[in-house]
C-alpha cells in the first residue's frame, strides 16, 4: 500500500462534520466517494447513512448491509469509487478504537471526526496496513469554511478562512 494523501473537498468535509455535529451525542456514520491516483485519493462526495446500531449509539455505529449495497450502487451509477466510511467519536479523540479496527476492511479509508460537547474538534483518517491487522494514520488535506487545523495528527480547530489543512504522518 502506498502512502496516498486523502484530499477531502470542502463540500464533502462540510457534510461529514455537520453530520457529526447534528448526531451528537451519538455517533454518526456515512460513506465517501471520489477518485484515486497513485499519489492521492480525492473525496468529492460524502453521504450520511442511518446509524443502525441497536443500543448505545454514543459509543458505537453500525451500517446495515442494505446501506452498503446502496453505497456500492451509488458509486457505480456515478462513476466514482467508494473510498471509505466516516463516523464520529462524541467526546473522544479522532483516534481509531479497537472496535473500529475489528470492523475495518482492506482498501477503505476510515475518517473519524471528534466532536467535543457538540463542537467540531478534529478529523483524522486511518487505513489498514497490508502486512498486519493494525491501522496506520493517513495524511489528510481537508477544507472547511471558517475552520483551520494547525497541528500534526489531528490538532484542534481554530478560526480561519476556507484553506486546505494537512495532517502529516
Amino acid at each position: 500500500m502506498t502512502n496516498q494523501l486523502l484530499n477531502i473537498t470542502e463540500e464533502a468535509s462540510t457534510v461529514m462534520i455537520e453530520d457529526a455535529i447534528n448526531a451528537f451525542p451519538n455517533e454518526c456514520c456515512g460513506f465517501f466517494y471520489g477518485t484515486e491516483s497513485e499519489e492521492e485519493r480525492i473525496v468529492t462526495i460524502a453521504r450520511p447513512v442511518l446509524n443502525s446500531k441497536e443500543g448505545d449509539q454514543r459509543r458505537r455505529f453500525e451500517i446495515s448491509p442494505f446501506d452498503y449495497m446502496k453505497a456500492e450502487q451509488f458509486a457505480l451509477q456515478n462513476d466514482l469509487l467508494l473510498l471509505g466510511v466516516y463516523h464520529s467519536h462524541p467526546n473522544h479523540p479522532s483516534v481509531a478504537s479497537i472496535h473500529d479496527l475489528a470492523k475495518a476492511m482492506p482498501y477503505f479509508s476510515y475518517v473519524i471526526i471528534s466532536v467535543m460537547e457538540g463542537e467540531f474538534n478534529t478529523i483524522q483518517s486511518w487505513r489498514l496496513r497490508e502486512d498486519i491487522r493494525e491501522f496506520r494514520e493517513e495524511e489528510v488535506c481537508w477544507k472547511l469554511a471558517n475552520r483551520s487545523q494547525e497541528s500534526e495528527f489531528g490538532g484542534s480547530a481554530t478560526s480561519s478562512h476556507s484553506s486546505p489543512h494537512r495532517i502529516h504522518q
